[in-house]
């Protein structure tokens, strides 16, 4: 097919935001090329917002046909968190079909090289970025965050971090060099002498499974590390969350044709409602590589059994604070108080325990009590979300029903220090909108163990009680040990606590924070800089992003003949 958008073109466009990166990943300064205020976005970033809008009202009700081969049905069925139905209707696969036609194309992608591929990557990333505003809808109204949340989480750090595992798919495909000259010395006799070529090759398709809460910002990772590293990439959404994935989809084809290639490198498989077709998928032989971000649960059962791919997955883990002393009381409860309540706590990285000393803690303001903590960070919860407008930017809704289940019957697994209360939302009527809840336990009782050491997805999260920081730091290490963690914080003012949590974590391998009292939370990361996981406990078998992330999704062969 005759490209329209040259290989010289996409070089000259994205080479100085490629080598931007890849500077970036070796300094880990900060760096974003995707503004994430929405005054950024164009002349006046309100009325960007509305044209956004516009253009996610205009795909309701409609029929997105990708031109995939092999669709024998469309379905849909999407109910947004803040009451509206969707009513856009995907192509459901034949994947006898549509696999076939997916591994097609992937011996011209395979010859395009790391850097060709990765410009395309760029030049994809880029029209996303065009559509920021109508993404940010899409993400909303299929996650439940709130605007803002789903403009920047779902918009610029998405694409963030879809770009830093382009870039980090060229440092690894780039440390071989593509040909070599080989001299053996052979003493009197004359040297032996090869000529060796080294490519990269792909492993095969990558299979992206989406997930509700965070389906672009979790699933660009793995669509362009394996898109990137010469693989084709099905799409997998989740039932829940299909539109921004679907977006996406459409964004890599229509990028794909234009260079020249297959543009069935990149496609969607849609399921029909209660189908289920992510076990079959993931056990298929054309399925080499898996991104899964979801329940440890099926997380587990992927490790276990697609045997004949390369499994990278996020799972779940139970994240959790050390409270010891602080020199700022006021600025660690406004931090906490945040960091317990944004997304409704719906995040993979939100806090769950805070593991508080009994006899009390250390403060700038004199000695607090555990119920005094305890109490504080409760008003301090109240006081941010105070403002029914200020706690539905905040908050978002409630993703499903098994969410504001487990915040139900939060309230009955211990004293309630701070119970969660309806908001209403008056753009959306039908939103579930809560507050979180506060529950405090004892960490040497084990009747409370249960509750504590099992993950409670959603505004739910535990002041426990315990004997002494040496206590604390024991049960982080088994917690983080046994169930996993995304996150760790710690506050403390002495040296000695603080060595001692940094090395529970370095040996148990979570990512920690320390005394985050600003405009930074426990719960954020930053692309280029910050590592999301570190691929060594429960909550997840990999990071986003490093080199082992992108490392084992293409092979290098070589071909050596005389020279």
């Amino acid at each position: 097919m005759a490209a329209e958008l040259t290989a010289h073109q996409l070089i000259d466009r994205h080479r100085p935001t490629l080598d931007q990166a890849l500077e970036t990943i070796r300094t880990r300064a900060y760096w974003s090329p995707h503004p994430e205020h929405p005054k950024a976005y164009g002349e006046n970033g309100s009325l960007d917002t509305a044209a956004g809008k516009a253009a996610f009202d205009a795909l309701l009700g409609t029929r997105l046909d990708l031109g995939q081969p092999g669709t024998d049905d469309w379905v849909g069925g999407e109910v947004s968190p803040y009451g509206i139905e969707l009513g856009v209707e995907y192509p459901h696969a034949d994947l006898d079909v549509l696999l076939p036609a997916m591994k097609a194309g992937q011996r011209a992608w395979r010859d395009a090289g790391p850097e060709l591929r990765a410009m395309v990557c760029l030049e994809i990333l880029k029209r996303i970025a065009d559509r920021t505003m109508e993404f940010a809808q899409a993400v909303m109204h299929t996650s439940g965050q709130a605007f803002m949340m789903a403009f920047q989480a779902g918009g610029p750090h998405a694409q963030d971090r879809g770009m830093e595992a382009v870039a980090y798919a060229y440092v690894e495909q780039s440390r071989t060099p593509e040909t070599a000259e080989w001299t053996k010395p052979q003493g009197k006799r004359d040297p032996l002498a090869l000529t060796k070529a080294f490519t990269p090759v792909p492993r095969g398709i990558g299979l992206v499974i989406g997930c509700n809460t965070f389906p672009t910002w979790n699933g660009y990772p793995g669509l362009f590390a394996s898109l990137a590293t010469g693989n084709a990439v099905l799409v997998k959404p989740h039932p829940r969350a299909v539109l921004p994935l679907a977006m996406t989809v459409q964004v890599a084809r229509d990028v794909l044709t234009e260079a020249g290639f297959d543009p069935n490198l990149v496609a969607l498989a849609a399921e029909r409602p209660g189908e289920g077709i992510a076990k079959a998928l993931a056990t298929r032989p054309e399925i080499r590589i898996i991104d899964y971000t979801g329940s440890t649960s099926f997380g587990d059962w992927l490790e276990a059994n697609a045997r004949q791919a390369q499994v990278f997955t996020e799972k779940a883990g139970v994240n959790t604070v050390i409270v010891e002393s602080t020199d700022d009381y006021k600025g660690m409860l406004g931090n906490l108080a945040f960091s317990l309540s944004l997304y409704s706590g719906q995040m993979c990285t939100t806090p769950q325990n805070l593991l508080i000393p009994r006899d009390g803690i250390r403060t700038d303001q004199g000695a607090k009590t555990y119920d005094e903590v305890t109490a504080d960070l409760a008003r301090a919860v109240e006081g941010l979300l105070g403002d029914d407008a200020r706690a539905n930017a905040l908050l978002g809704a409630i993703v499903n029903p098994d969410v504001k289940a487990r915040l139900d019957a939060a309230a009955g697994l211990g004293e309630v220090a701070l119970a969660s209360r309806e908001v209403a939302n008056p753009e959306f009527p039908d939103a579930v909108v809560r507050t979180p809840v506060i529950v405090k336990l004892d960490g040497a009782k084990p009747d409370d163990e249960a509750a504590w050491t099992s993950e409670c997805f959603g505004p739910v999260s535990f002041a426990v009680a315990v004997d002494s920081t040496d206590h604390a730091v024991q049960l982080l290490r088994h917690s983080v040990r046994e169930k996993g963690a995304m996150t760790v914080g710690a506050y403390t003012t002495d040296p000695e606590v603080e060595q001692s949590v940094q090395e529970a974590c370095l040996e148990e391998a979570a990512q920690l924070s320390l005394n985050l009292t600003g405009g930074v939370y426990v719960n954020q990361t930053a692309a280029f800089s910050d590592f999301h996981g570190s691929g060594g406990n429960p909550a997840a078998n990999a990071a986003l992003c490093d080199g082992a992330f992108v490392a084992n999704r293409f092979r290098v062969v070589e071909v050596r003949r005389p020279a």
